[in-house]
Parts: C-alpha cells; structure tokens; sequence
C-alpha cells in the first residue's frame, strides 16, 4: 500500500475529469501522446504510452524514466460527455431560448456583474455566444428581407398578391438556412457550444442537475477503489469545467471516508477553472459547500494553476475565497500561475496569444521554456503533487477574497 509522507512515486492512478466537452476522450489520449513526447524532448525526459488493461474506464497507460525513476501511471477519462451531447442536442429556436434565459439569470442574479470584478477575458468569453448568435440572427434577418423585397418587387407588377406570399416563404426558407448553415459550422464560431456550455449551469442557477449528481456518485466510488490499490499517488485532474466536478467528487469522496488513513497519497490538480461562473449563481449550495469543506481537509493536496494568458479561464483567483465560503481553517488550493507569456518562447506565444480555446488547453501541453509546472512531470513522475509543490508560494497577484453575492452553503 502506498505511503501518504515519503512523496515519491513508482506507481500511480490518474483520473482526468474534461470539462464541458462532447468530444470522444481519445482526443485526450492522442494529446497527451503528442505533447508528452514533445515536453520529454524538451526536457530530457522519457514518456511512453500504451493501451489500457483491466479498467473500465476509457483510458491508458503512461511509463515515464523521470530523474532516472521509472514511474508506471494508468491515466482514466471519467467520462460525462454523453450527458454533454445530450444538453446540446436542442433545435435553433431552442438554442436562442436558453440565449435568453441564461442571459436573464446572470445580469437578474447580479452575478455577471460579480464576475467582471474578478476578471475580464472569462466574462467576454461568456458574452460571446450571446453576441455571435444576435450577429447570426441579425444577418440571416438582413438575408431574409432582402429576398422578401427583392422577389416582390420582381414579381408583383405581375401576379399580384401571390408574389408576396412567395416572397414571404423564400425569405423565411432563406432565414433558416442560413441560421442552420451557421449551426454547422459551428466548429468554427464555437457560438452554439458555449451557448449550451454556459446554458448547463445556468438552467438550474447552480444546482447540480440529477444526471450530472449521479455521474459524480459513480465517479466517488471509481476513485474510492482505486485507493484500496497498491499505488503511491492518486491523481485527479479537473479541467476547465472539469474542475468544480472534481471539487464535488472529493468531498463526496472524504465526507462517506472513502479515503484509507494508510492508504496512496491523495492528489487534486485543477486546471484552467471556470469554478465562479458556477459558484455565483444563487442555487449553487452545493457548490459553495464542497468549496469550504474541501479547503480545509487533511486527506487530500489540492493545487490550482491557472494563467493571466488563458481567456477562458478565471485565472489566479482562489475559488473558495472569491466565491465566499473561505473557513477560518483554509488549507487549499495552493494558486499558481503558469505563466504563459513565460514559459512560452516569444515565437510560441506569438503564434499561441490569440488563439483563446488552444491557449485554454495549454495545461496538457508542452511547454518549450518550462518553468516549475509541467503537467507530463505531475501525472507520470516521480514525485507526489504534495513533495512537487509542498514548499511552492501561491501567486502574489492572485485574488483571494470574497466577491460572489451569494454565498450560502446549505439549500
């Protein structure tokens, strides 16, 4: 059985929680293979990847020669991205709907405006969709009206009265096109996946929703066995939206003792989060909850990374402090930054800089001027995140106190 105090590893278990993503997770495991094998270059280091054995989970196996340890780590995706599909799975008309009702709850709740005092770039990210879909809509209006006068004036003179009826039906048939022409390319514009990514939360004002609470129970138990194992670290890395789901689970997992006193080493990695455009919203108790309970647990080392250069995310701001619900008591997270405009050569952060949903991801990623955080090291080195980062001083310029209107922890 692994040891909570001797902070090295030989072998360990991660599980990596994506964010709002309806992505097959093998664009995960091909990701960590290229970039791995890019920061191993760099760094003069050896990773190597192979298939998964024995677990249920969609996942594979890392062997890394790290400072001449050799580390075995079996990487899982804990997958939700079917109920993510599902969420996105409405009509058009549906699609602006949510647009309004998600715009409603944040300016009406005040959070919006709570948000802005934390930081810009996560806030416009938010506005975008909202601002992309009124463009679409505004044009495929303009498309529309245009084929309206343009066949009325044409057919009139004519056959009378019928050519407004015509017009009015190529135009509508037009507007719809269009706007469905723009829904499939939405690839390119991420207008309608923000949108429904933004709308998940929003729809129920923070509260977990039932399919995503029963997902975090299944999740719990997943890694409560994987503690029973004989590894020295258990792993858990939350990205993005992935983050406030690994907030839930470990304080699921701790509260029902689920983590053994003699048992691995107990790890928490989030990554780029998005924690305050949840944890703001008035039904978000749950949230807040595990926020405050998490902080000050013994059993569990939580370090949060974040970067001033990635748009989408909150960066440096302390999620349990801004969101209100520090204890007296509060351990964790250890905030850091990244540093991208570091860690990055000029030439890289040049190509990188505007590039808002690669940059988000750039967590996973090789760095070719690394500095003390690289994500290949944490999951398949030989060191606990605890031993790694356990003499480390959080961020100067991070934000550490309360911002969010709401802070209530019970529903």
């Amino acid at each position: 059985m692994g040891n909570h105090t001797s902070g090295q590893v030989t072998r360990r278990r991660v599980f990596y929680i994506p964010g709002y993503d309806p992505i097959h997770p093998r664009r995960y495991r091909e990701l960590y293979r290229k970039e791995g094998a890019a920061q191993a270059a760099i760094s003069g280091y050896d990773i190597a990847l192979e298939p998964n054995s024995g677990s249920e989970n969609y996942g594979w196996q890392v062997k890394g020669l790290i400072g001449g340890v050799e580390v075995d780590a079996q990487v899982d995706v804990l997958v939700w991205s079917d109920i993510v599909r599902e969420s996105m799975n409405t009509s058009i008309p549906a699609t602006y709907l949510q647009l309004l009702r998600t715009a409603w709850v944040y300016i009406a709740s005040g959070a919006l405006w709570r948000l802005m005092k934390l930081r810009k770039g996560p806030v416009i990210a938010a506005l975008y969709p909202v601002g992309m879909l009124l463009v679409q809509l505004m044009l495929a209006a303009v498309l529309g009206c245009v084929v309206v006068f343009g066949i009325s004036a044409l057919l009139v003179p004519f056959i009378g009265v019928f050519a407004y009826v015509l017009a009015l039906l190529t135009g509508g048939a037009c507007f719809y096109a269009l706007l469905r022409w723009f829904k499939k390319k939405d690839g390119r514009f991420f207008a309608y996946y923000l949108m429904h990514d933004y709308s998940y939360s929003a729809s129920s004002k923070g509260a977990i929703p039932p399919k995503l609470e029963t997902r975090i129970a299944a999740f719990s138990n997943t890694i409560a066995v994987a503690l029973a194992e004989d590894v020295d670290e258990v792993l858990i890395v939350g990205h993005s939206s992935g983050a406030h789901l690994g907030v839930s689970i470990l304080a699921d997992l701790i509260r029902t003792g689920g983590v053994p006193g003699d048992g691995p080493a107990l790890s928490f990695l989030s990554l780029g989060q998005v924690v305050p455009m949840v944890s703001f919203l008035p039904d978000a108790h749950r949230l807040r909850a595990d926020l405050q309970y998490l902080s000050a647990r013994d059993e569990v080392t939580w370090v949060d990374v974040t970067a001033p250069g990635d748009g989408c995310a909150f960066a440096l701001c302390d999620p349990v402090s801004v969101s209100g619900v520090a204890p007296p008591d509060k351990k964790w997270p250890l905030v850091f930054s990244a540093a991208f405009s570091q860690t990055l050569s000029p030439e890289r952060w040049k190509d990188l800089r505007w590039r808002f949903f690669r940059l988000h991801f750039q967590y996973l990623c090789a760095f070719d001027q690394p500095g003390d955080y690289d994500y290949f090291q944490i999951t398949a080195g030989p060191m606990t995140l605890a031993a790694r980062y356990g003499a480390r001083a959080p961020s100067k310029s991070r934000i550490d106190h309360a911002v969010s209107k709401y802070r209530s922890v019970a529903a």
